[in-house]
């Protein structure tokens, strides 16, 4: 059956208009055969001079003939086929506004995503339905656009040191004075490109979990992942002349520890490496209403304001530069996890230059 919903429909319509018929079939049979109560049948109700009934109730005990329901049981049985026609044609017209959004949704794919229903007429439930129903195509539109930059971004990334590895192995066979010395050479610089290619995917690799992790409820402290997290780079800190300045206190929060230190481990990589010479970071944690708000704020190269949102997009370094093979995906990690665990982030570009970031998490 190609309308069920639409059969289904009809058939109430007609059921609705066939058994309120019967009922007052019913009553007129009642009426007329007495058999309603007396209290109904023998109310006394004044009537003006000279009124003569055009009905006279049937005497008590008077016989009924059941002849006299012939002609309303015939015209029962029209009304039951026209209403089954005038159901027909109201449950279309009905779902008209469903197919016609049904029909367009199957033309929508992947290339057509930027179509919508746009369905036409008053605001109602049907028009609530296609706005709610275009909103979705919008996200969805953002988020294939995302994942093709994504794709291209990844994919670019990982071409650059396959191209280098091959042409640091062409080099020595090309190379007719090649030497054991030149080899070793080719081979430690294979090694590094390697290694930053496995860091690499492994980005990628976290960035895609933490988009889907659900963050477990265990008790975490903020203050004593920020003293691990900057421990452990504290030989960068010293070789670049920067000078770190703590707010902390004990801050605890519910979430998962290994991503929370991830996410610590990207902001102070990215306030270090994003520095200038003898440049300051800035990190500390505190208590608002309800919130508990991580703060990490580095000295560096200036940001256009317009463009802060676009660091936390994969492969986002705009102007800025690292000297240690980082490919862009550290503040799309830190949003990634911050989001698994219910927190919101917000940056801004420093006057002087540099960045500083801010992870509002909620407070337990």
């Amino acid at each position: 059956m190609q309308h069920p919903l639409r059969f289904r429909l009809t058939l109430l319509y007609c059921l609705v208009s066939v058994v309120s018929s019967l009922v007052l079939l019913v009553i007129m049979a009642l009426l007329a055969s007495g058999g309603l109560p007396d209290r109904i049948m023998k109310q006394d109700v004044p009537a003006p001079d000279g009124f003569t009934p055009m009905i006279q109730p049937v005497p008590r005990g008077g016989e009924f003939s059941a002849e006299m329901l012939i002609l309303p049981g015939l015209a029962l049985a029209i009304l039951a086929v026209l209403s089954l026609l005038l159901g027909w044609l109201i449950a279309g017209r009905m779902l008209r506004p469903v197919l016609t959004m049904t029909e367009r949704l199957h033309r929508i794919s992947e290339r057509t995503v930027h179509e919508r229903l746009a369905l036409p007429g008053p605001r109602n439930e049907l028009k609530d339905l296609a706005d709610t129903v275009d909103e979705l195509l919008g996200r969805l539109e953002t988020a294939l656009d995302a994942h093709k930059r994504f794709v291209a971004n990844a994919a670019h990334e990982l071409r650059t040191p396959l191209t280098i590895e091959r042409a640091l192995l062409e080099e020595p066979l090309i190379d007719p004075d090649a030497d054991l010395a030149s080899f070793r050479a080719n081979f430690e610089r294979l090694l590094v490109v390697s290694e930053r290619r496995g860091q690499l995917l492994e980005s990628l690799l976290t960035l895609t979990s933490s988009e889907h992790a659900r963050a477990p409820d265990g008790w975490v402290d903020l203050g004593k992942l920020i003293e691990q997290a900057l421990h452990d780079r504290e030989p960068d800190v010293e070789r670049r002349g920067l000078r770190v300045v703590r707010t902390l206190r004990p801050q605890r929060i519910t979430g998962d520890e290994v991503l929370l230190a991830r996410l610590l481990a990207n902001l102070c990589d990215n306030a270090i490496h994003y520095n200038v010479p003898g440049g300051t970071v800035e990190i500390g944690v505190r208590r608002k209403v309800g919130q508990v708000v991580l703060s990490v704020a580095n000295t560096g190269q200036v940001v256009p304001p317009a463009q802060v949102d676009r660091l936390f997009e994969p492969f986002q370094r705009l102007q800025r530069t690292a000297d240690d093979g980082h490919h862009g995906l550290g503040l799309s990690i830190v949003r990634a996890i911050a989001t698994a665990h219910g927190a919101g982030v917000s940056a801004h570009a420093r006057p002087g230059g540099g960045l500083a970031i801010h992870v509002a998490f909620p407070a337990v």
